[in-house]
């Protein structure tokens, strides 16, 4: 199924604090990561959203710290749409690839703009065939 998507991530170095455990607000890149691969998997890569004459800001993100996070842990990171009517959720969920323990969980929603960066109230026709088209 095209409408979820898994990333490995392993954590380098540079996203480490100083007790040795990756910061917080990494874990927003490894959603990053992963949501980038779910909308390329729907083929509708960013580009792509700008050749439509969108663009789809973050509004509002969320994540919930199961278990911490160490230099060279090697991750499995989903990413899959919940929502898409009047913006597009995506839920994420961090693994350990080894032990299969969720260490982290979260959404992101972003809002459908134009170019020009005024804000549809609702996510339009041909984004919403390229998304229910991806979940078949």
């Amino acid at each position: 199924m095209k409408s979820l998507a898994k990333v490995c991530v392993e954590v380098p170095f540079h996203d480490i604090d100083i007790l040795g455990i990756a910061w917080h607000g990494h874990y927003y890149k490894y959603f990053e990561i992963a949501r980038t691969e779910l909308y390329r998997l729907c083929g509708f890569d960013i580009l792509d959203m700008q050749h439509m004459g969108y663009t789809f800001p973050v509004i509002e993100s969320q994540c919930k710290y199961v278990l911490p996070l160490t230099y060279g842990q090697k991750t499995h990171v989903s990413a899959e749409f919940s929502a898409y009517s009047n913006y597009i959720k995506i839920v994420y969920t961090v693994t350990d690839m080894e032990s299969g323990k969720r260490h982290a969980y979260g959404y992101t929603k972003q809002a459908v703009c134009h170019l020009n960066g005024s804000m549809l109230l609702a996510v339009p026709d041909d984004v919403l065939k390229v998304i229910s088209d991806a979940k078949r």
